[in-house]
């Protein structure tokens, strides 16, 4: 296996398994946080393991087929830029699970956290490893959905739940403009692959299509990495545990968007749009948001806009047209993950030990946590931009890159006024939140009254995060040098420009406005808490969060007027719209082309008179059915005589699978359709008019006898079929004779696992429907006569024992052989749920779930879960050998006494569905049994 993409799979499959499972197990609490650091620990081997050869100049590609037909492929690529950002995300994230070790409370599942924690690092390893595009947005969105399962962790609690959704809306939302604008960036490149794509500058920047996908994918980046005007998420999704605030903030979530500016930038990057659309959000969000970082009150609040503000920092150099700029940019994204973990980690631990994030509150704590104070201290002293710092290197390397900018034109001049105004409000901020929570007078009302130092588990990561802003600051070129120029040579697709990475470059304008910014924002800060005025402010009715949940609520209520219009709660009127639109679509093609109605002139075959008689049949058992519809259990098998009718005709058609397939659906759900009408009563009433049937009846003559009309039309019409394909390239291709069953599981395997996936959901979802009902057995019919509830006959109990064995052996039977006879998993899986559906029905529910260990019918979403995932693997191992999803390899080994075997590993993913189907008839039928277990009504 490629090591890329063991790099993915570690955390993906190993972490996030081996957490979920260690969680569940019960055994030792830590389990799951040690198996969760093994697995980054890993991660990070490897990583250091290929690092000389990613120094050394070289890229490291892996490329497999995945779906090939779209231009989806499973393209791995490990240059500069992908190391830095995956040793960051890997190093951070070793830190973050050693730190949430010992934040988690005990009431805290431990399992759940660190599996969802490895998924999320398994989604940011895939976007900065992705070579494909289109597999980057499926990592993109990944992201979305881990971490919106990771901020609304506490799911208790109202903040996070409100937190969590609105981080996936807008996210997710900007991940869907991002999919339009890769697709519309592929189709002006002509490929997906950034390998070839990085090439292609020049001929993308020129097309006409380039504005549409430059504007698409920016709206994809700014929404990640919370630039205004989408700013707001970021603060909300402060009410996730701190462990993942500083894992988001620091060196994943919110630096997927400037990653893929990076990563795009020798592609769409450049002077121009580009330069004046990124540079100028970056410069806007990096001044406002250090504003408004001032006036927060809650401690993880200021430090989620001063995240805003230095991504908008980042932003601004990535947009400015200067190879220095990226290379400033890549520096400050280093050192903006090393002290803003740290920060985050200390008001995690303040948090943890007073009980509270209100600067209002806080105060005094130094002479109670002095190694957590001096910390923060030193951190926060980075995230200012103070000497001897890295922050203050990169800082000063910002206001040069500001001072030589000139996207605005005329007004330029007010760039590097706004860039000392966002270092001035930094400083400001940074003063807050070291004095508002460590010296500023003793702490007021601590809900922890008796606040002290943490374990060293949690300072450790702080300490070492410190460290290294601190040797960055030192000796930047040493510590940082070497990985700033392999990463920015990445992002710019040439040789980074020669630069010094130093904390003295001699008395020069940028070192000036330095000085004003951090002389500026500590006498801002002076005169704003004089008197307590700084903490008397209270925030204003406009903000980003309101604006976007009143444009909820006004969605919400316009979809409310709409549903209210057209919903009034017939069923009858919604398919009676539904069918008379399908309708009036069939049918305007065929008018607007009167020769497409008439008959084609293909040769007939002779209707033998048994046929005609099956088609009478037929017709009589479809017209017992309109007149006996109210009789519900009538109604039903007259249905189940329609299927059987139906299997006779595929039989008659030479289609054996069909015909076995449409037979055992037949039986399986016939019993359960009388097992779900059992808790209803036997007739329904004549609720509708005769003017509403005789609609009904219209509208039900012109749909049958327009489907019928266009069946005609197509069978008595030359045409040239995608079956000779099939039948042609079924033995070569998939390994079998049976062209049925090779279609289902192999050249159209795609389409039966995503039925087999419908198929679990909807089981699943009959337990979520009827999962606690029950309903009372009536103890009289409608006419008076008492119902019996006598034992299951002897008779049947006898015979469904003897004929469970057989039925099972039929269905292995009917399983081995259907790869090149009538057969296959899906029939065998209807076979045995037939044989299991007889044990229910002669020993009862209880006894036959304690037959087959089902835990009273919970055990089959197991089944399920372990049908799908066999399927799943099976699709996944043909990664191993560089092939395609689902890919099949068939061969015929020679085994002592049985001889010749033709075997596929198709037979694998038939097996995933023979156990899915099994689970989920199975599922269902237990859930409508337990439903009537209540005891006999009363006669009174």
């Amino acid at each position: 296996m490629s090591l890329l993409l063991t790099v993915v799979l570690l955390p993906l499959l190993l972490g996030t398994g081996l957490c979920a499972w260690l969680g569940r197990s019960g055994g030792m609490r830590q389990a799951p946080a040690l198996a969760a650091g093994l697995t980054t620990v890993m991660v990070l081997g490897l990583l250091l393991w290929v690092a000389p050869a990613v120094f050394g100049g070289q890229v490291l590609l892996f490329q497999a087929d995945w779906v090939p037909a779209i231009g989806l492929n499973l393209g791995l690529r490990l240059d500069g830029l992908a190391w830095m950002f995956a040793a960051l995300i890997s190093a951070i994230g070793l830190l973050v699970v050693i730190y949430a070790a010992f934040y988690l409370d005990r009431k805290d599942p431990p399992g759940k956290f660190f599996a969802l924690l490895m998924l999320f690092m398994a989604a940011m390893l895939g976007i900065a490893l992705s070579d494909n595009l289109l597999l980057l947005v499926v990592f993109w969105e990944l992201t979305s959905i881990s971490s919106f399962l990771l901020v609304g962790y506490w799911g208790h609690r109202e903040d996070a739940r409100s937190g969590a959704r609105m981080a996936l809306a807008v996210t997710g939302g900007g991940g869907l403009a991002l999919l339009a604008g890769v697709i519309v960036l592929g189709q002006i490149g002509g490929s997906y692959e950034l390998s070839v794509l990085l090439s292609l500058g020049d001929v993308v920047r020129a097309d006409s299509r380039y504005p549409l996908a430059l504007a698409l994918i920016l709206l994809g980046c700014f929404t990640k990495s919370a630039q205004l005007p989408f700013h707001f998420w970021l603060p909300q999704a402060m009410a996730a545990p701190t462990p993942v605030s500083a894992y988001l903030h620091s060196a994943t979530m919110v630096k997927a968007g400037l990653f893929l500016l990076m990563r795009l930038y020798p592609v769409i990057g450049g002077p121009g749009l580009f330069e004046t659309v990124v540079a100028s959000v970056g410069l806007l969000t990096m001044v406002f948001a250090a504003f408004v970082a001032i006036f927060k009150h809650d401690l993880k609040g200021l430090l989620a806009y001063s995240t805003i503000s230095h991504l908008g920092f980042i932003t601004f150099l990535i947009g400015l047209g200067s190879p220095m700029s990226a290379v400033v940019a890549v520096f400050h994204v280093l050192n903006h993950a090393s002290f803003k973990a740290a920060l985050f980690m200390s008001a995690g631990i303040v948090d943890h030990e007073t009980g509270t994030r209100d600067l209002r509150r806080l105060g005094g704590l130094f002479g109670l946590m002095p190694w957590v104070g001096s910390l923060a201290l030193l951190a926060a002293a980075a995230m200012a931009g103070l000497p001897p710092f890295n922050g203050f290197i990169s800082k000063e390397m910002m206001l040069e890159q500001a001072l030589n900018a000139s996207f605005w034109g005329s007004a330029s001049w007010a760039i590097p006024v706004l860039a000392t105004v966002a270092g001035l409000c930094s400083m400001a901020y940074s003063a807050r939140l070291v004095h508002d929570t460590f010296f500023s007078g003793p702490p007021r009302d601590l809900p922890q009254p008796h606040p002290h130092e943490p374990p060293w588990g949690m300072k450790a990561p702080v300490l070492l995060l410190v460290l290294v802003a601190l040797a960055v600051g030192l000796a930047p070129m040493w510590v940082a040098g070497p990985l700033v120029t392999l990463a920015a040579s990445s992002m710019l697709g040439a040789p980074a420009p020669e630069f010094s990475l130093a904390l003295w470059h001699g008395f020069n304008l940028p070192l000036l406005m330095s000085a004003v910014a951090v002389g500026g924002g500590a006498l801002v800060y002076a005169l704003l808490r004089r008197g307590g005025r700084l903490h008397r402010h209270e925030p204003g009715a406009f903000s980003g969060k309101r604006v976007f949940e009143s444009l909820i609520d006004g969605l919400f209520g316009a979809a409310g007027r709409v549903t209210t219009l057209l919903e009034n709660g017939s069923l009858q009127r919604y398919i009676a719209w539904m069918l008379l639109l399908a309708l009036a679509l069939a049918a305007w093609p065929l008018l607007q082309q009167g020769s497409a109605l008439q008959a084609g002139q293909r040769t007939l075959l002779p209707a033998p008179p048994l046929a005609l008689a099956v088609w009478l049949l037929l017709l009589a058992l479809c017209l017992g059915v309109l007149v006996l519809h109210r009789q519900r259990l009538i109604a039903v098998l007259l249905v189940g005589g329609v299927g059987l009718v139906c299997s006779l005709a595929f039989l008659a058609l030479s289609a054996p699978d069909l015909a076995l397939t449409q037979l055992s659906v037949d039986i399986v759900s016939t019993a359960l359709l009388l097992m779900g009408l059992a808790l209803l009563p036997q007739t329904s009433p004549r609720e509708s008019s005769t003017l509403r049937r005789g609609r009904d009846a219209l509208i039900a003559l012109a749909c049958g006898g327009g489907v019928a009309w266009l069946s005609w039309l197509v069978l008595t019409r030359d045409h040239d079929s995608i079956a000779w394909y099939f039948l042609e390239n079924a033995l070569s291709k998939g390994g079998g004779t049976n062209t049925v069953n090779v279609i289902l599981v192999d050249f159209r395997g795609y389409d039966t696992f995503g039925e087999i996936t419908v198929l679990g959901i909807a089981a699943v979802g009959v337990l979520a429907l009827l999962d606690g009902l029950r309903t009372r057995r009536p103890a009289h019919d409608p006419e008076g006569r008492p119902w019996s509830y006598a034992q299951e006959p002897l008779m049947l109990r006898t015979v469904a024992r003897l004929v469970l064995p057989l039925a099972l052996l039929l269905s292995a039977y009917i399983f081995w052989r259907g790869h090149n006879l009538p057969g296959g998993g899906f029939i065998a899986g209807l076979v045995t749920a037939v044989a299991l559906v007889l044990q229910y029905m002669a020993r009862g529910q209880q006894a036959a779930e304690q037959l087959m260990h089902a835990a009273s019918g919970r055990r089959y979403v197991r089944w399920i879960g372990l049908g799908l995932g066999i399927a799943w693997l099976t699709g996944v191992g043909a990664f191993v050998f560089g092939r395609p999803f689902l890919t099949s390899a068939f061969g015929h080994p020679v085994v002592p006494l049985l001889g010749e075997l033709p075997l596929a590993t198709a037979g694998l993913f038939d097996l995933g569905v023979y156990v899915t189907v099994v689970g989920s008839t199975l599922l269902m039928l237990s859930v409508l049994g337990s439903a009537s277990k209540e005891g006999v009504r009363s006669a009174t």
